[in-house]
């Protein structure tokens, strides 16, 4: 069942993004618990109410400082959870970069919601965010992460060996990376002109 509407943050054709609130954990949790199986040894995603609180809490905003940022991502024709996106490690400064993390739910992989959604997040971090980099690491056998990030058009710029500990084992991580000019330049590809950060 899908959770209360809340104001979307930024709207494409077919999916929106808002923020995280905690009147999500059911419909989040069981989206985790169902999509185990497509997540595999990459994500773990928040699957008990306490991670659920620890994840929402991570992401709240907290003044004008904002070192995290996450958003669901929902299709708009039935507000179904297809997924997330998360900024992480916010530098401001000489840096204004951020690191993006994102998983999606099953049964909604391999139908473009992702990719739409990855959009729509880009122009929030390269808009509201005033990023001037994102960066996204990706095991190399995740083979859908993958696609998804050259599908949008990040540039790989590396191979980071042992390079996150995830389920307990030190992973090998491909390195991709967007930059604000980047954008500019792909973002008519893959957004309509009406597409807006609130």
């Amino acid at each position: 069942m899908p959770t209360r509407r809340r104001a979307p943050i930024i709207t494409g054709p077919r999916v929106y993004l808002r923020l995280p609130h905690t009147d999500d954990a059911p419909a989040f949790i069981a989206a985790s618990r169902a999509s185990r199986s497509l997540h595999g040894a990459w994500t773990r995603p928040p699957d008990t109410a306490a991670r659920f609180a620890t994840f929402v809490a991570r992401f709240a905003p907290r003044g004008e400082v904002t070192t995290h940022a996450g958003y669901l991502v929902y299709r708009r024709e039935d507000d179904a959870l297809v997924g997330v996106f998360n900024f992480s490690e916010i530098v401001r400064g000489a840096f204004r970069s951020a690191y993006l993390g994102y998983f999606g739910f099953a049964p909604f992989a391999g139908q473009g919601y992702m990719t739409e959604g990855m959009a729509l997040a880009l122009d929030v971090a390269f808009r509201n965010l005033e990023l001037h980099r994102v960066e996204v690491n990706i095991q190399p056998t995740n083979e859908r992460s993958l696609a998804l990030a050259k599908r949008i058009g990040f540039t790989h710029e590396g191979f980071s060996r042992r390079y996150v500990k995830i389920a307990g084992r030190w992973r090998d991580h491909e390195r991709f990376a967007m930059l604000a000019e980047d954008w500019r330049k792909l973002r008519g590809r893959h957004l309509p002109r009406q597409a807006r950060a609130t």
